[in-house]
């Protein structure tokens, strides 16, 4: 492979990843711009190093004899196995169990097939990629907040005085005809909060939105705080 052909694969890997990550990095995900330079960098070399050993192989052949021959795609297929690890770290769960960070490891992964694809020279499928990746994380998180503002189903996090003041929030929320799934008491969201805390897993009926409920419970007095899920 030319010089300048490395160079190019390299260069485009920086350039997809880093607009990736930009927009990551706008949001305060755990990774950001420099993460995902990495990873899409780091995918292309793998499989330039997959390509390198293939045409290498006839060479080493001929001095050795005994060598096996070499499979390309090996190095490949450990990236794409290896990238779960650093995923894997990206995603916590938080105080009121709440799984966050699964968009930023799927991303993370995303990116990575894609460096594999520019690492092997195919440019027209990376570049629609990315452009899908970016679609999908920076423009669809728009619909999907206005999809899920208008579902049915509602979770929320609620934290109260005493545990008695549970029975306040249900006759709330069955006056408003409001159907609960289950109610899950949960450790407070801070350690420092001395309050008591429960995720409500509720039902909304027609016309009644997601931030009518959530003020109606807040004006209970014994609740501290509120937050939807």
């Amino acid at each position: 492979m030319a010089f300048w052909e490395l160079l190019v694969r390299l260069l485009v890997a920086t350039f997809c990843g880093g607009i990736i990550g930009i927009e990551r990095g706008k949001k305060n995900r755990p990774a950001g711009f420099r993460t995902y330079i990495l990873v899409c960098v780091g995918a292309s070399l793998t499989v330039m190093l997959s390509l390198y050993l293939a045409a290498m192989d006839p060479t080493w052949r001929e001095i050795a004899p005994s060598l096996l021959r070499s499979d390309v795609s090996r190095f490949g297929a450990q990236v794409i196995n290896g990238i779960g690890f650093l995923g894997a770290g990206t995603i916590i769960i938080t105080g009121n169990q709440q799984v966050k960070g699964m968009t930023t490891a799927a991303g993370l992964w995303a990116s990575a097939c894609m460096g594999l694809a520019i690492g092997a020279g195919f440019y027209t499928g990376a570049l629609f990629g990315c452009v899908l990746i970016i679609a999908t994380t920076a423009l669809f998180s728009k619909l999907e907040s206005f999809i899920l503002a208008r579902s049915r189903n509602i979770n929320l996090y609620v934290e109260f005085e005493k545990t008695e003041d549970l029975t306040k929030i249900t006759t709330c929320l069955h006056e408003r005809n409001v159907r609960i799934y289950d109610v899950e008491l949960s450790k407070a969201r801070q350690n420092d909060s001395k309050y008591p805390g429960a995720i409500f897993s509720l039902k909304l009926p027609k016309k009644v939105s997601h931030a009518a409920v959530v003020t109606e419970i807040a004006s209970i007095k014994a609740v501290r705080t509120i937050e939807e899920l």
